[in-house]
């Protein structure tokens, strides 16, 4: 990790400090330790929570943030900081100034936490407490600005206001309870709804310790084993070094969570290794960003909205886990499907396997990974407690660091951890705090229910109708807000709707986080296809486009599984195990049709049996017997007929440009399928 300017030794100190207590504030309350007799009322615990991790933020994010292109050049200098990308001056007054603010009235607030309660100070509030709370407001927009950029901070300040103007609307809908200014910032900053809501809450109990365990996986060499364990076993084959991209960055981005900052981590690697066998820069960044932007939807960590429907659906996480597995898989294959397909097309080769690392040395370098993996996975469906299980895990991998010859992990190394540990966190409760706001002026002025009423309303029962509205929502949102913003929106808005329709509660906000993430690979916008570019020095625009290309099972499986619970292993196992394998097929045809290839069999795809493949996959993810007869016939129809058709021929031109590679061994012509 590079040293950033900004954090000097000092301010080092500070963010070690503020993340050491926050982190035993969090395991005291989980644990139930009750530490030096300290029991906390649940509003109370969260105000200390943001009193130490919200000025974290003003440490390590600057006024300006720095733009996209500089923190792709960061990757490739010695002192940039691929993690996080923020470079820039030193920290100044006003940095500290909103830092002791920050501390100051959330302090305040946990100190009264009791009176806040007893009192009702949600309505009626003391003087030096309704000052605080216009303190906390204008405190919690900075830091959302700071962390979620300015748009959603935009977005989060017209909703926190809205109740100022609710009952003198035009628009029947949107007309609510009105509220005085003193009053709605004493709801924002005091009551259960707005900045304390369940956003908060559930990042402060369940998402601290996943947060704190992704950190330490990437500290321990996590990253490196699985790179070095997805070379050995893809890198042979045709496009092997894509394969390993996808595998790697699938890897990463569960880890870290976030697409743009996963492109940035393992792009640097992937990118020009995928260029050096053949792909084009387009297709390379492409790939990079479509597979980094996955890892918010993969389990067993996924991002951060998936915790948050662990409030919102009232389940365990674990149920959670299980669900998001199909359609993870799902993801996945169709880009390895299209991937291998490309390859072939293009007569791509494999790495030479003198160059690749054996599976089982890197296997046993990297054991302390795949153990956590499944240590973190079994003890969340033994274990009564889930927001304990990441705190045990992160213990194991931090004490097989400290005692392993092999790797380095001293007292540096562990701060340096801290320091990652406490820049995501702050970062993270920092965007749900301001979240908060969004969910505290739709909850205040009653508009959230009323709106949800009126979308079943406009579209009657059609349940397809409201999904591709609902879609279209998701997008739009996701190109101004961060995934865990758009989700709680949206959880709040559009979800009670669908889900009267009749569709399964875990499908319905699932769907959600799917098409609130595509906004990653697509344009207009496409954050993480566009840092891809930058790093494959490749068109922006281009490359999203091949991402979104790439990533097309991602707009159809969210249909998919809305329609088909069972998908989301929300019906009988034999249900499940059918709908999964027709999906699977379904894949097979949507990335065939995609890359006008089949794979398995090697034949190029004309444009009718295209169109008939990719008609037919997408109705195998339907539930009715019609769709699924009739999918499997399309399907049939256009492989066989491909099959029967004179095989493809490898392009010359990428042939040539695979010979000066120099020579394949037999292992790496191999025409199998993905592996």
């Amino acid at each position: 990790m590079g040293t950033e300017a900004r954090i000097t030794p000092f301010w080092r100190g500070a963010v070690v400090a503020l993340t050491v207590l926050g982190v035993l504030l969090a395991m005291n309350q989980v644990f139930f330790w009750n530490m030096f007799g300290l029991s906390l009322l649940s509003n109370s615990y969260l105000y200390l929570v943001m009193a130490c991790f919200l000025p974290v933020v003003f440490i390590v994010n600057p006024v300006r943030k720095a733009p996209l292109a500089e923190k792709i050049e960061a990757t490739h200098s010695d002192d940039g900081d691929t993690a996080s990308g923020h470079r820039g001056a030193a920290v100044r007054w006003y940095d500290i100034a909103l830092m002791f603010v920050s501390a100051t009235v959330c302090l305040y607030f946990a100190f009264n936490g009791a009176e806040i309660k007893n009192f009702g100070w949600e309505y009626m509030a003391p003087a030096p407490a309704t000052v605080a709370a216009f303190a906390l407001w204008a405190v919690v927009l900075e830091v959302l600005r700071r962390t979620g950029g300015l748009v959603v901070t935009l977005i989060a300040l017209v909703f926190s206001v809205y109740p100022l103007f609710a009952e003198y609307l035009p628009i029947g809908v949107l007309q609510g309870v009105t509220y005085d200014l003193p009053t709605l910032a004493q709801v924002h900053a005091m009551g259960a709804e707005s900045i304390l809501g369940l956003p908060i809450q559930t990042a402060a109990t369940i998402l601290v310790g996943f947060l704190i365990f992704g950190v330490a996986l990437q500290h321990t060499g996590g990253a490196d084993f699985f790179h070095n364990l997805a070379m050995s076993v893809f890198g042979r084959y045709r496009g092997g070094a894509a394969k390993v991209a996808v595998a790697s960055s699938a890897a990463m981005g569960m880890m870290s969570g976030s697409a743009v900052s996963n492109v940035l981590t393992t792009g640097p690697m992937t990118i020009p290794a995928m260029k050096r066998s053949g792909f084009s820069a387009t297709y390379a960044g492409g790939i990079e960003a479509t597979a980094s932007s996955g890892g918010s939807i993969t389990p067993p960590i996924m991002g951060t909205a998936a915790f948050l429907m662990v409030s919102f659906v009232g389940v365990p996480y674990t149920e959670i886990l299980v669900a998001a597995i199909i359609p993870a898989v799902l993801y996945f294959l169709g880009i390895f499907l299209q991937v291998d397909g490309y390859a072939a097309r293009k007569g791509l080769r494999g790495v030479p396997v003198a160059q690749l690392p054996r599976a089982t040395a890197a296997l046993v370098a990297g054991w302390p990974s795949v153990v956590a993996l499944v240590l973190l996975t079994s003890l969340l469906f033994v274990m009564n407690s889930e927001t304990q299980v990441p705190y045990y895990v992160i213990a194991f991998l931090l004490a097989v660091a400290v005692v392993s010859r092999k790797q380095r992990f001293g007292l540096s190394e562990f701060t340096d951890f801290l320091v990652d540990s406490g820049k995501t966190l702050s970062n993270i409760i920092g965007i749900i705090a301001g979240v908060g706001l969004i969910v505290g002026g739709l909850t205040a002025t009653g508009v959230s229910l009323s709106l949800a009423r009126e979308l079943v309303a406009l579209v009657g029962d059609n349940v397809v109708l409201i999904l591709i509205a609902g879609a279209l929502t998701c997008f739009i949102l996701g190109m101004g807000m961060t995934i865990s913003a758009a989700y709680v929106f949206l959880a709040i808005v559009m979800v009670p709707a669908v889900v009267d329709m009749g569709v399964n509660p875990l499908a319905a906000h699932l769907f959600v986080i799917y098409w609130a993430s595509v906004s990653y690979i697509t344009p207009p916008v496409g954050l993480a296809a566009f840092a891809a570019a930058g790093l494959a020095k490749a068109p922006a625009m281009a490359t999203s486009f091949a991402a979104m290309r790439l990533g097309a099972v991602k707009y159809i499986v969210p249909f998919g599984f809305a329609l088909n619970p069972a998908l989301v292993a929300q019906d009988e196992p034999g249900k499940i195990i059918f709908a999964f394998v027709l999906s699977i097929v379904g894949v097979y045809a949507l990335a065939s049709a995609i890359e006008g290839w089949v794979v398995g069999f090697d034949r190029p795809m004309r444009v009718l049996f295209r169109i008939t493949a990719g008609a037919g996959g997408f109705l195998l993810f339907l539930p009715t017997t019609l769709s699924v007869v009739a999918g499997l016939l399309l399907v049939a129809g256009s492989v066989g007929l491909t099959f029967l058709s004179k095989p493809g021929i490898p392009a010359p031109e990428t042939q040539a440009a695979d010979s000066a590679e120099g020579p394949a061994t037999d292992s790496t012509q191999s025409v199998s399928a993905v592996h």
